[in-house]
């Protein structure tokens, strides 16, 4: 116990720019004040009193805002920073080096009893206000992005972000420990997706000769008179057909479908229902006459 205390205690000085001294991790660390009584905590848990493992966990929870059951089972050099709001469930596992922020779940999702609390490797870095629920596996060498919920088994050498967590990023090098604490430069799929989205779009432009961005001005020639809409209106060839001209398009001239408006849109509706009812009516018709004539036939043989 005392060897996990002493790796736990190198690794708030390694992994924490702001601990200046070793007197401050001691008496100011809350994350450290909470691993040490789980330390001690756990190992009352081990020899079969766990109400007064229990006892001592909730005493360190309310005192330094972090829970930890006894029950789990972490590896040494773990560091947990700030740390208030801190969760870890009764069957989590925990590797070796791994940090959590602030915020931080490892819990279950119901009442199932057994292994229902999630399994982190080693080199872990679990950002602030992650939740990682279920008995899932996570990978050695994982980042799980801020706020993230992670509810499936995640590979290890990966990068989670989203809710829920998705993998965005998987590579074969192993983290580098000074860089295990940078959680913030994680890659935005929807900004990427954006990115990508602007790319195929100027593409299409510039093999359609739209100059200035896509920012053209669309001029309307519909048929009909048509108040209060934006733009001038002219009658060209059939009724509804709408003319679209591209001042950018050097002359091109684009037919488009024919443009309706909300009058004729229901004058046609209601002529559709009209058929509609007329067919049904014919047929019902025509079903009473052809059951008159069968009707006939047996009449005159009797």
């Amino acid at each position: 116990m005392f060897k996990m205390i002493k790796s736990d205690f190198r690794a708030v000085l390694e992994m924490d720019p702001a601990a200046t001294s070793k007197l401050a991790v001691i008496f100011t660390y809350s994350g450290f004040h909470a691993i040490l009584a789980y330390r001690l905590a756990h190992r009352i848990h081990r020899l079969g009193m766990p109400f007064f493992a229990r006892l001592i966990s909730q005493t360190a929870r309310f005192l330094t805002g972090i829970e930890i059951h006894p029950g789990a089972q972490i590896g040494g050099h773990f560091f947990i920073d700030h740390g208030m709001g801190v969760v870890i469930g009764e069957t989590s596992e925990i590797g070796e080096h791994v940090v959590l922020f602030q915020g931080v779940t490892l819990g279950g999702t119901g009442k199932e009893r057994g292994k229902r609390h999630p399994t982190l490797g080693s080199h872990v870095v679990i950002g602030a206000g992650a939740k990682i629920l279920g008995g899932i596996t996570i990978g050695d060498n994982v980042k799980v992005g801020a706020n993230a919920v992670v509810l499936k088994s995640v590979p290890a050498h990966s990068t989670v972000v989203g809710v829920p967590g998705r993998v965005v990023k998987q590579h074969g090098q192993k983290a580098i420990e000074s860089e295990m604490l940078d959680h913030v430069h994680m890659p935005d799929p929807l900004y990427e997706s954006l990115t990508r989205m602007q790319k195929q779009i100027a593409r299409l432009e510039q093999k359609l000769g739209i100059q200035g961005g896509g920012e053209q001005v669309f001029e309307l020639e519909q048929a009909g008179k048509q108040g209060g809409r934006q733009g001038q209106s002219s009658r060209k060839g059939r009724k509804g057909q709408t003319k679209v001209q591209l001042s950018s398009f050097k002359g091109v001239e684009v037919e488009a479908l024919p443009v309706e408006t909300v009058q004729e849109r229901q004058a046609r509706m209601a002529r559709m229902e009209k058929e509609e009812r007329m067919k049904m009516i014919a047929f019902k018709k025509a079903r009473d006459a052809a059951s008159q004539n069968q009707e006939q036939p047996e009449a005159e043989e009797g």
